[in-house]
């Protein structure tokens, strides 16, 4: 049997399916929500496009202009038929190109979008290679294949080594930020994602002619497939990522203890009383509050201290969480990106670390960029009063469920 039969029964297979990965229209929806305000017709570039489900939701419920890439001609050929059913077919341009070697200006796209597509040409060369479409302020929202079970079985590695190295969430947030990026949203994609591709793919399998030239084989590693996730499910699963390039103009990272005088000039310069400079050295003292790791400074272009966050432990009920606060900018450079920078460096860090929960309380107008909504929408309030909008929360990972109840923390709060 010849490797072109196999592709073609392979493709046989998937052709006219509403999916060629895990996914749904939800789950679009939610990572596109997580990208952030976008410009009123934003230009997409979608990588590994197939038959176009991410791309006509895009141009339809974002009014974007797409750019849909894929190498297999009958994809595209699927998708230009449904973008002129919808009356989509000027704002979706379909493009035959290999995801790696891209002929597109740099700086073209104000989002790359990547949904079960990544893997072709893996994830830490998707990061590398695709950084220098964005244009400024622009996001890269890619899903990938990963590790969810602390110890995945034998049999679920033994499947995956041959075909795809998993890695864990923690790895690939840390495999994005060491690229230069920060980390606007994750998204844990539920299992009805996989049920909505693997429930037409095995309804097709079924019904496929075995005795087709490359058939029998295509239909083997499918139904290997299949049955692999049905019973190893719970240790692998896909998780969309949406992320940022790195403010350039500030350098952060976690302080030394040659910043502690400056960071505590800063939190003295940055508020209206010494309060805040007096918390973070009450807090320095506090071994249950203090995480090493979690204080972060952004550098001014000159190296000094410009911007610090910290995020401390505290508890929801009995749930661990984390406090962020202070955060502080140097009156000099307040306005300019580095508290949004160091924000968004430490919050990293609490997503490579596992946490699951950050609260905050702070200007209702300001935090929602990261991420944040009110405590309450999640049964979690202060033991003091409060105004509702005031009190935020941002849920770093939900797979484990948002603990409900009153917030406890460190002592050095005086709350």
């Amino acid at each position: 049997m010849s490797d072109n039969a196999l592709h073609d029964a392979f493709f046989a297979l998937h052709h006219g399916l509403p999916r060629q990965g895990p996914g749904s229209d939800c789950t679009s929806r939610r990572l596109l929500a997580l990208a952030g305000p976008l410009p009123a017709r934003p230009r997409v570039l979608d990588l590994g496009c197939g038959p176009g489900r991410s791309a006509l939701l895009l141009a339809d419920e974002a009014g974007a202009q797409v750019t849909a890439v894929d190498l297999h001609e009958p994809f595209l050929d699927e998708l230009r038929h449904s973008a002129e059913a919808r009356g989509l077919g000027d704002t979706i341009r379909t493009v035959k190109a290999d995801m790696a070697e891209l002929p597109c200006p740099d700086g073209s796209f104000d989002l790359v979008w990547a949904e079960s597509s990544a893997y072709n040409i893996g994830f830490d060369t998707a990061l590398r290679q695709w950084r220098r479409l964005l244009a400024p302020g622009g996001a890269l929202v890619l899903t990938e294949c990963e590790w969810t079970a602390g110890e995945p079985s034998a049999e679920a590695r033994a499947f995956w080594d041959q075909h795809y190295v998993l890695r864990t969430s923690a790895e690939n947030i840390s495999a994005a930020v060491a690229a230069g990026y920060t980390v606007l949203g994750v998204h844990r994609q539920p299992e009805s994602d996989w049920e909505e591709y693997y429930g037409p793919l095995g309804e097709r399998a079924d019904a496929a002619d075995a005795s087709a030239p490359g058939m029998a084989q295509a239909l083997a590693a499918t139904r290997a497939e299949i049955a692999m996730r049905r019973d190893h499910g719970t240790e692998y699963g896909y998780t969309g990522y949406v992320l940022r390039p790195a403010d350039p103009r500030w350098r952060t990272r976690p302080e030394t203890a040659a910043d502690i005088p400056a960071v505590r000039a800063v939190n003295a310069a940055a508020f209206p009383t010494a309060e805040e400079a007096g918390l973070v050295g009450q807090l320095r003292q506090d071994g249950d509050a203090w995480l090493p790791g979690m204080s972060y400074v952004a550098e001014a272009a000159d190296g000094s201290v410009a911007a610090y966050a910290l995020l401390t432990r505290c508890h929801v009920g009995d749930v661990p969480a984390l406090a962020l606060a202070p955060v502080a900018v140097a009156p000099e450079h307040q306005r300019g990106g580095a508290g949004q920078a160091v924000v968004r460096a430490v919050l990293d860090v609490a997503r490579i670390r596992q946490e699951r929960l950050v609260l905050v309380l702070g200007h209702p107008w300001y935090y929602p960029r990261f991420g944040f909504e009110p405590a309450s929408r999640y049964g979690i309030r202060p033991t003091f009063q409060v105004p509702d909008e005031a009190m935020l929360a941002l849920v770093l990972d939900g797979s484990l469920g948002v603990p409900r109840g009153t917030i406890r923390y460190p002592v050095a709060f005086g709350v």
